[in-house]
């Protein structure tokens, strides 16, 4: 089975669960972290999960809900899946729709598709996808604030915070922003797929502060990430890093 037809199918198995995700939004605990985590989180990732080892057998899956430290050791070798079922969980157990899922599926280290999926607004991108060029000035921010973030809002003309990196990957991707900054670091099933995408679509990526060479994040670990489009070249979008 071809990659794109695999991140078509969980498209659809996203899609036609909405019913079931809708039911079990607003039942919301608590991570030792205190971020919270719906029973939607978990059950779209037990069934993406599902389809994606009946499709790839032997994958492995890192996903948000079901990571364990040992995951932060695979050397890549064979399918790894990197899965956020819900990213943006404090926006969708608020009842607001920037929220979505990342998948990113790499075979012997090597990348082999990727999708961000937004399914209440709509929105879609995955590997192959062909994209008209925008011109933005819109700066994305990180929700995580901070000195970095608040002394950053005061240098831009148009500045986000939104709260979902899906959604601020898959915009700065497109070139409806013209850049998306998370100088605090999000882990790689926040960021990878979205990070591929960026890169296939003509982005500056800097992650901790180095030009990304589009290698599989290691997982359990946070990643500071700055990325601008390079369509864009509205005054005031500020220097990369």
């Amino acid at each position: 089975m071809q990659t794109d037809d695999i991140l078509r199918q969980v498209v659809d198995l996203v899609s036609g669960l909405m019913p079931q995700i809708e039911a079990r939004r607003y039942d919301v605990a608590w991570k030792p972290d205190g971020s919270p985590v719906t029973q939607a989180d978990v059950l779209v990732e037990t069934s993406v999960g599902a389809l994606l080892r009946s499709a790839l057998p032997g994958v492995h899956v890192i996903g948000e809900e079901g990571y364990r430290d040992r995951d932060a050791a695979i050397d890549g070798d064979g399918w790894v899946a990197v899965l956020d079922p819900i990213d943006g969980t404090e926006n969708f157990c608020s009842g607001l729709k920037e929220w979505g899922l990342a998948l990113s599926l790499w075979q012997d280290r090597a990348h082999a598709g990727s999708l961000l999926y937004l399914p209440e607004l709509g929105e879609q991108l995955m590997t192959g996808d062909t994209l008209p060029k925008r011109q933005s000035r819109i700066v994305g921010l990180s929700s995580s604030l901070g000195p970095e973030i608040i002394g950053t809002l005061g240098e831009l003309q148009e500045a986000r915070i939104v709260g979902c990196a899906v959604y601020n990957l898959l915009n700065v991707a497109r070139g409806s922003f013209a850049r998306f900054i998370n100088p605090k670091g999000a882990y790689s099933w926040d960021l990878q797929a979205g990070l591929m995408l960026a890169a296939e679509h003509g982005c500056d990526i800097l992650v901790d502060g180095r030009p990304y060479d589009g290698t599989l994040l290691q997982a359990g670990r946070r990643y500071r990430v700055d990325i601008r489009h390079r369509h864009d070249l509205h005054p005031g979008q500020g220097a990369l890093g």
